[in-house]
């Protein structure tokens, strides 16, 4: 008889949890630490939760974890065409 090892599967935040996290840091217009960011979210959130959701922004390049707080940094397609229009070089 042959062992079948089974893999705990790590939960995973949904759509609207990320959507969330998100809409909430890109209008914030400043620096927001983890507890500020709990406090402003509409809905709780595990701690856990919020950790692997703030994971994903960081890697994806919408989001900066920085010594004053997390940043909102991403610009849609738009705000970048409009940036080359003015004449930034990007």
């Amino acid at each position: 008889m042959q062992t079948v090892a089974i893999e705990k599967v790590e939960h995973s935040p949904t759509l609207n949890t990320v959507l969330m996290i998100e809409e909430t840091l890109e209008g914030a217009g400043e620096p927001l630490t983890l507890a500020e960011l709990k406090r402003e979210l509409p809905r709780k959130v595990m701690h856990s939760t919020l950790l692997q959701v703030l994971d994903y922004l960081q890697e994806s390049g919408k989001v900066l974890l920085t010594t004053k707080g997390i940043v909102w940094v991403f610009a849609p397609r738009q705000e970048i065409e409009a940036m080359k229009n003015r004449g930034i070089q990007l």
